[in-house]
């Protein structure tokens, strides 16, 4: 390995030398330093004066802009064009503060959303006859899959899904007998990367969506966390799309003050600014279009270089990791155009061009979240997951009705051996 400065011997060295938990710790700082003023000073402040874990609001604030973003703006690099879509959980126990800091940071999404709430029910009351209304919003929160399809058709340019308690969703994803999970997981897999929507039955309005844009926000207790991996969860590579944001630090001092009403002003000015410039060129929007976002060229060959030293880790990691690389390779284009958003929310324009710095900020933030996963896995490998039953599987599965594409994420087969075993049980 060639090094470019005196400076990246010294910072290899002491990253040999850190504990997981130090260099972890030590990134998150850079990573939060590096970050907006306004950011940065909302991060800090909730940690100093609410006790809400620094690791936590920033990934709720990665989600917050994600979802703002939706299918507006869309990276175009090394021949790929990336939508900015992630799917982020947070990991702690009890009372770790996880809840207050999704609340925190979608709270001006949540404004947005109990705005247009009213907007819908008093255009219901003028239209009592006329078409039905279409609700706008962002976020849901409590739905069917059916619902959640219906949802992002009505509101095509991003649905955030943010459930508080992420286990109970994952559990119907790795469970035979449940007709939605499956599906849930199937919609996961693959709005990642942004896949069309077409859905056709005999009771309801059929519809179809070009392109899809779910953004995942959810948090899981501890003593859950190695259920994750369950129930064809890792095999389908559903685990693998996760940017998973363990517990790292933590305030046991009351302070008895509030975050500055500048510093949550600001922050909600600066996601509303994104999603004026979404509604504007939702407006205009035609087919396969988005606001395009490009790379200097040192930013191009930074990103180019990381990609290929991820292409170079996969071949000595084991299996399980291998797999999460492969999906960092796609993920490092979806958060360097969110980090871009969230630096070009902080005035009025939005420059096209992503700078060599935030390419360099977005791969901390990528390595970030592989020591994170790195940890949890390692605490997965000490379990032992329940093992199904394939034959009960398919039959709970023909009864359900469900695919065998469905069946097959389930069981982490392919489709044609879930087909092949059907035939054989005559089912």
């Amino acid at each position: 390995m060639e090094f470019d400065s005196i400076k990246e011997i010294e910072n290899k060295i002491i990253e040999k030398s850190e504990s997981s938990k130090e260099k972890s710790l030590r990134l998150l700082e850079e990573i939060i330093s590096d970050l907006p003023e306004n950011h940065n000073q909302l991060i800090n402040q909730a940690f100093e004066y609410k006790r809400i874990p620094k690791e936590y609001l920033f990934s709720s604030i990665l989600f917050a802009y994600s979802n703002a973003c939706g299918l507006a703006f869309c990276l175009n690099s090394m021949g790929f064009k990336n939508y900015g879509n992630l799917y982020l959980s947070l990991i702690g126990s009890r009372g770790d503060m996880k809840s207050p800091a999704m609340e925190l940071a979608t709270e001006p999404l949540n404004q947005y959303d109990s705005i247009k709430y009213r907007e819908f029910k008093n255009k219901l009351k003028e239209t009592e006859f006329e078409e039905p209304t279409i609700r706008r919003q962002l976020l849901i929160q409590d739905a069917t899959i059916e619902a959640a399809y219906l949802k992002h058709y009505q509101n095509p340019c991003s649905l955030g899904i943010y459930v508080d308690e992420l286990y109970q969703l994952i559990e119907k994803m790795g469970n035979p007998s449940s007709k939605d999970g499956p599906a849930w997981r199937t919609f996961f897999l693959q709005g990642n990367t942004n896949k069309h929507i077409d859905i056709s039955r005999k009771t309801v309005e059929s519809f179809r969506l070009d392109k899809s844009y779910p953004v995942l926000l959810g948090s899981i207790q501890t003593e859950f966390s190695y259920k994750i991996f369950g129930g064809g969860n890792l095999e389908s590579g559903l685990v693998d799309r996760i940017l998973f944001t363990d517990k790292l630090t933590k305030n046991s001092h009351l302070s008895g003050k509030d975050i500055n009403l500048e510093v949550q002003k600001t922050y909600k000015d600066n996601l509303l600014r994104i999603l004026d410039l979404r509604k504007e060129w939702s407006e205009t929007n035609h087919e396969d279009t988005c606001i395009r976002i490009s790379c200097t060229p040192a930013a191009e060959l930074k990103l180019k270089d990381y990609s290929q030293y991820l292409l170079n880790l996969q071949e000595e990691s084991n299996p399980t990791m291998e797999a999460y690389i492969s999906k960092m390779m796609i993920n490092i284009h979806k958060v360097a155009l969110v980090l871009h958003t969230m630096k070009e929310s902080q005035h009025a324009g939005y420059k096209n061009i992503i700078e060599e710095h935030t390419m360099i900020e977005s791969i901390r933030i990528m390595k970030f979240y592989q020591l994170n996963f790195e940890n949890i896995s390692e605490k997965y490998a000490g379990k032992d997951p329940v093992k199904l039953d394939q034959e009960a599987v398919l039959r709970k599965g023909k009864e359900n009705g469900a695919t065998c594409e469905q069946i097959a994420a389930v069981l982490g087969v392919n489709k044609s051996t879930v087909s092949r075993n059907l035939k054989k049980l005559k089912l």
